[in-house]
């Protein structure tokens, strides 16, 4: 969930840019100036036109209200990531104990939407590293998954985000993410395939050149 205290817009912006430089961004208008009121109108705006296009009543009681929950969902629930603004306030400390060995956090929830039909992605994520001269706080992680998959998304870039925000944050390669997630679009539409599942991995660093470490946090992400 979004807390407004703890975010750090300008943190955000640093690591956008470096998204740009890697090509894993996405495609966003970085300097749209509309406030969060704005959007919700525009969007509430719009989506009346839409239910009307469907031929739904939004006389009735029950719909009349749903262009506005749309509205406010959209910019402050599932897709808060897309403003920068809302990037987390990310801890990191000086490795004085010289840890040099991998730290992973498994199955941080995965919660997102399918740019390409805008329904649920919804799964988890896995990411390892080895510290070099800082570490990072645990529900840092947590954050920056969050973040990220709160915009529309497809499941490589968002592993390609993840690693490469966090390689920015703690300045080393030696970088392990994984996220397996279930795609409505798949399961509710199309080919309606309701038992498949998406598995996507982004390793660099040691994890990629050292095949002993790479086994090493696959065993370890499934045990």
């Amino acid at each position: 969930m979004l807390d407004k205290t703890k975010t750090n817009k300008e943190l955000g912006l640093q690591v956008h840019k470096y998204l740009e430089e890697k090509g894993v961004e996405t495609p966003i208008y970085i300097h749209n100036d509309l406030d969060a009121l704005s959007k919700i109108n525009m969007i509430e705006s719009m989506f009346i036109e839409i239910m009307k296009t469907l031929n739904l009543d939004l006389k009735d009681d029950s719909l009349i209200e749903t262009p506005k929950r749309v509205a406010k969902m959209y910019v402050n629930e599932i897709f808060w990531g897309l403003d920068y603004a809302n990037f987390p306030k990310i801890t990191t400390v000086e490795n004085k104990m010289q840890y040099d060995e991998m730290i992973i956090e498994k199955d941080i929830k995965v919660s997102s939407q399918c740019e390409h039909h805008l329904v649920t992605i919804d799964g988890f994520a896995h990411i390892a590293y080895i510290p070099k001269e800082t570490v990072i706080g645990l529900s840092k992680m947590n954050r920056i998954v969050e973040f990220f998959s709160k915009r529309p998304q497809i499941q490589e870039r968002l592993t390609e985000q993840i690693f490469y925000a966090l390689s920015y944050l703690l300045n080393t390669e030696d970088i392990a993410v994984t996220v397996h997630a279930k795609h409505f679009c798949v399961i509710s539409r199309g080919v309606e395939d309701v038992n498949s599942s998406t598995v996507t991995s982004k390793v660099g660093g040691a994890f990629k050149s050292v095949p002993s470490l790479k086994q090493e946090y696959l065993t370890l992400i499934r045990s």
